[in-house]
This record gives C-alpha cells, sequence and structure tokens, in this order.
C-alpha cells in the first residue's frame, strides 16, 4: 500500500497506533460502505469487531490519506 506523509504522521497517535495493515486492506478491498468526497477522496468504512474503522484514500483509490475508528457510524 501507500501511503501520504500525513497518514505516516497521524498513526504515531496512541488512539491510531494499533490499527493494523489487514484492516485498511480490508475496508480497502471489501468496504461495508464507500462514498467519495466532493474534493475527490474516497471514503470507506469496514466493521472490525464491534467499530467501524473508516479509511480515506486519495483520488487514485490507492493511496491511504487516513484511517481511524469512526464513532459517529451507522450502517444504513
Amino acid at each position: 500500500m501507500k501511503y501520504t506523509q500525513y497518514f505516516l504522521y497521524t498513526r504515531q497517535r496512541p488512539d491510531r497506533s494499533g490499527i493494523k495493515d489487514e484492516w485498511i486492506e480490508l475496508a480497502i478491498v471489501s468496504p461495508c460502505k464507500t462514498a467519495v468526497q466532493t474534493d475527490g477522496r474516497i471514503r470507506k468504512w469496514v466493521k472490525i469487531e464491534d467499530r467501524y474503522l473508516r479509511v480515506v484514500l486519495l483520488e487514485d483509490g490507492k493511496t491511504v490519506h487516513n484511517a481511524f475508528f469512526d464513532r459517529n457510524f451507522k450502517e444504513d
């Protein structure tokens, strides 16, 4: 996977350091929901145990820009 510098920086935070690469990959290839932001970035969610992981990709659909557990996500 490719990552932005922003992702590499924020991944060092204690609340994000436990996010596994395989969870990010799962969100990319098998999301439960996908949405495109107005700036072209792609948001994908996947359920990990009892939480939802949001992964934000750049417009290329491959470069990870952000990943975090989304407390406000509601599955449709």
